[in-house]
């Protein structure tokens, strides 16, 4: 205990603490918030190494000891190393990429011994700042790192002031009132720099998560439905919600199947369009889609691929499958905005008896869910159905499952080998997968093509300029039926269970969270308002920020009075915006130039009024000093003088800094100056009333 004692330093208090000790802290506590969104990414290792580094730097910081040589530091450095190539299983990369930033930035704080280790840091520092937003590029996160930028701008600021102790809230002030200089150049490069890709991230990477998925087993929706984090966020042309019963936002289209999962049947080249046929009026949306792992676009169905109504977006070659998928030619990476028109009401596929594509949706994998093909063949035969057509046929398995006490939940639990005989026949409690699924499988037994469409079903309101969200919790799974003559018929069976669910577009929610909670018992109105105060704002870093693209590049430039926009164009109006900051930077260094701190101009004033005395001067000395040699030199004669300069001193260092000269103090000075000079009408009336000594 007393080794502990003498070995770990005593916290003086941050204002008693020295000026290198005080500096080191506050940059390992910038760095320590730079690097503390990345923990949840990070290798356990580097977390407890970075740390670890940390406190030993504060440590030393703190008991005034020696850093440690460069042998440890490279030791330390080669171990990080090889952990990492042992938990990325390489160096390069993103993911390690990050872990040895972070490593790196870590160990650096142990050799700040001069300035230019400090400059090393900064730069790391900002380099981790944007790695970041390789991850997410939410305004959560954009806030924090704002924080860091100006905590090592303020750092920074330290580094460049080696004189005295100024103060942590003096340096903060100049670092935000530089980073406020800068502002307006950042948002000229913003708005008019060409957009050559994504904004933010990297290409080949996802920066979100989505419901939707290439394939399905039982359980994957009900996870997805646990997620309350935004799917994307849709504007309707006329501003208006349609009709909750229409809001089927179509994903990707499941046709396979094994036994266990659902797959979509691959893309072809050679496939040709689907046959639609629009009945009424067209309803105009446009859609602010999160990022996905996927090739695809969720849209209002159904969407058609004619001009008026395809998808239309930047940077995206987007196709519609003869499956109403659609499809773009590489994965939706980065959050992405698009317009298109849809037909709620429509009539889809071929009407002359089928294609290829019916077979696969006829299917049933041997040796998978007996009972439940042999109850399908049982209840046809029971009720007289079988000359019924597949509608009939659809309509009497809705009535089944209304009637037969099937329950609609989001904790259905798991599912055996079999699972729609056990859905079907036993439980009967499930998500809404269980039930397209399960409805699916009892139709193709029927003998009717039958396959299961994933998506988003449902939106809710909580945005004040005329968005609506779709959050994960509205994935939805219903499936479709061919009838000859009609073509695929979208059947939903959750509907006949939990109408709520589609006639009201209401998911289901997951159990909220304590804060959550607590703000529902109180106030439930207050909730819903900060919560749709927080969408607002949201939408807007989304819509005015991440989204900014080309197009609205162009708006601007038509807006600004260019008839004509291109890359040309707008090449050229940034040339020109930059030029006329650089004339104006130049404007202001010229008018600069001759200005000065009021003090040394002052301070100038009287060493030039002094040299005229024959008293020398150099621009380091300050008014004592000045006092001292001009009574060494002058005598009692310049002793009134030297009291001027005292009162200088005063007003300049002392516990009452003036912040400005004195103007009345200089004309005293001035007066007494005069006085000293031989050549003056005072100065010869002294000198005959002086007597001789």
């Amino acid at each position: 205990m007393a080794w502990i004692e003498t070995s770990m330093p005593r916290w003086p208090g941050w204002r008693n603490l020295p000026r290198e000790t005080r500096d080191t802290l506050f940059l390992l506590a910038v760095i320590g918030w730079t690097i503390a969104p990345h923990l949840a990414r990070l290798p356990w290792w580097c977390v407890a190494l970075s740390a670890l580094v940390l406190v030993w730097r504060a440590h030393l910081a703190l008991a005034n000891l020696r850093l440690p040589g460069r042998v440890p530091i490279i030791v330390l450095l080669l171990v990080a190393a090889s952990l990492t190539f042992w938990s990325e299983q390489s160096l390069f990369g993103k993911e390690a990429g990050v872990t040895l930033l972070v490593v790196l930035m870590s160990l650096k704080t142990l050799e700040l011994r001069a300035r230019r280790d400090a400059l090393v840091v900064f730069f790391l520092g900002f380099f981790l700042v944007l790695t970041h937003f390789l991850y997410s590029q939410s305004l959560p996160t954009a806030l924090a790192m704002l924080v860091s930028v100006w905590g090592l701008l303020t750092a920074l600021v330290l580094a460049h002031m080696p004189v005295g102790k100024p103060s942590l809230r003096r340096a903060g002030a100049l670092a935000a009132r530089s980073a406020l200089l800068g502002a307006p150049l950042m948002v000229v490069l913003f708005m008019l720099f060409p957009r050559i890709g994504p904004l933010w991230g990297m290409p080949q990477d996802a920066m979100g998560r989505t419901g939707l998925s290439g394939t399905l087993r039982l359980g994957g929706v009900a996870e997805v439905a646990n997620d309350d984090a935004v799917a994307f966020r849709i504007r309707f042309d006329d501003g208006a919600l349609p009709d909750p019963n229409t809001l089927y936002f179509r994903g990707p289209v499941l046709t396979r199947f094994d036994g266990i999962e659902w797959r979509q049947r691959p893309a072809s080249a050679h496939a040709s369009p689907p046959a639609i046929r629009t009945l009424g009026p067209g309803i105009g949306y446009e859609i602010t889609l999160e990022p996905l792992r996927l090739p695809l676009l969720p849209t209002l169905e159904v969407t058609p691929a004619t001009a008026e109504a395809a998808p239309q977006l930047d940077g995206y070659a987007a196709s519609l499958r003869p499956d109403l998928q659609w499809q773009t030619d590489r994965i939706v990476s980065d959050r992405v905005r698009y317009r298109a028109r849809a037909w709620p009401r429509f009539q889809v596929g071929r009407t002359d008896g089928g294609g290829p594509e019916l077979g696969e949706a006829l299917q049933l994998p041997a040796g998978f869910n007996p009972l439940t093909r042999a109850w399908a063949n049982e209840f046809r035969q029971r009720n007289g159905l079988e000359l019924a057509s597949p509608s009939a046929l659809a309509d009497a398995v809705l009535g089944y499952i209304r009637s037969e006490g099937f329950s609609y939940t989001l904790a259905p639990g798991t599912y055996g080998r079999d699972a729609v005989d056990e859905f079907w026949l036993d439980r009967r409690a499930g998500f809404c997968e269980h039930f397209a699924v399960s409805f699916a499988v009892v139709m193709r037994a029927m003998g009717v093509p039958a396959r299961v469409v994933t998506g988003y079903q449902g939106a809710e309101r909580v945005l004040r300029e005329g968005y609506y969200i779709v959050r994960q919790s509205h994935a939805h799974a219903w499936a479709e039926i061919w009838q000859t003559g009609r073509g695929w018929i979208r059947v939903d069976p959750t509907a006949a269970v939990a109408p709520d669910r589609v006639s009201l577009g209401r998911n289901l929610e997951p159990p909220p969270g304590l804060v959550t909670s607590t703000l529902r018992s109180v106030s439930p109105e207050l909730l819903a308002e900060l919560r749709a105060a927080w969408e607002t704002v949201n939408n807007r870093w989304n819509q005015w920020v991440l989204n900014y693209s080309r197009t609205q590049q162009f708006d601007l430039l038509q807006r600004i009075g260019v008839g004509s926009p291109d890359w040309q164009a707008l090449g050229m109006t940034l040339l020109g915006l930059l030029i006329a900051g650089a004339l104006a930077g130049a404007a202001w260094a010229l008018w600069d130039r001759n200005r000065q701190d009021p003090w040394l101009r002052q301070q100038a004033q009287v060493r030039a009024v002094l040299a005229s005395l024959g008293v020398p001067a150099q621009p380091c000395d300050p008014p004592r000093r000045l006092a001292e040699r001009l009574r060494a030199q002058l005598g009692e004669r310049g002793d009134a003088l030297a009291y001027q300069l005292d009162i200088l001193d005063l007003a300049r260092y002392g516990p009452h800094a003036r912040r400005r000269p004195d103007r009345a103090w200089w004309r005293r000075f001035a007066f007494e100056a005069m006085r000293l000079r031989p050549g003056s009408t005072i100065g010869r009336l002294q000198a005959l009333a002086t007597p001789p000594r």
